[in-house]
């Protein structure tokens, strides 16, 4: 019974396991905002196509 109790008072590895979830919600955070940034970019991409489409098709 007493290493039970001394088990449940220990903190040792607490820092550790704060350190990872923090550590992962940054890194799910990154990806959000990593695909998020993406769909933009590849709007500006289609955007810039067309315009360029457009530009010489109306140079020809």
């Amino acid at each position: 019974m007493n290493m039970i109790r001394t088990f449940l008072k220990d903190e040792q590895g607490q820092d550790m396991i704060e350190y990872t979830l923090l550590v992962a919600f940054v890194a799910l955070a990154s990806a959000a905002i990593y695909i998020g940034a993406g769909q933009q970019i590849q709007g500006i991409w289609k955007q810039a196509n067309s315009n360029l489409v457009a530009a010489n098709a109306a140079g020809s």
